[in-house]
């Protein structure tokens, strides 16, 4: 709870900056965003998928 009170009280307080962004680096903020959600994917690909792809093989093997 501190924790969220902290975040709002800092994002009620925060003062706007003029600060400029590339199209190179929005481009790369883009682009380590679908790197860090497509690495997400491939993890619960491999984890849980893998394994139960694997387990129905064995199961149709048995038959």
């Amino acid at each position: 709870m501190p924790f969220v009170f902290l975040s709002l009280l800092f994002l009620i307080l925060a003062k706007p900056v003029m600060a400029y962004v590339g199209p190179g680096l929005g481009a790369s903020a883009v682009a380590a965003a679908l790197g860090v959600l497509l690495g997400l994917l491939m993890l619960v690909v491999g984890v849980v998928w893998y394994p139960i792809k694997q387990l129905i093989r064995w199961v149709r093997s048995k038959k």
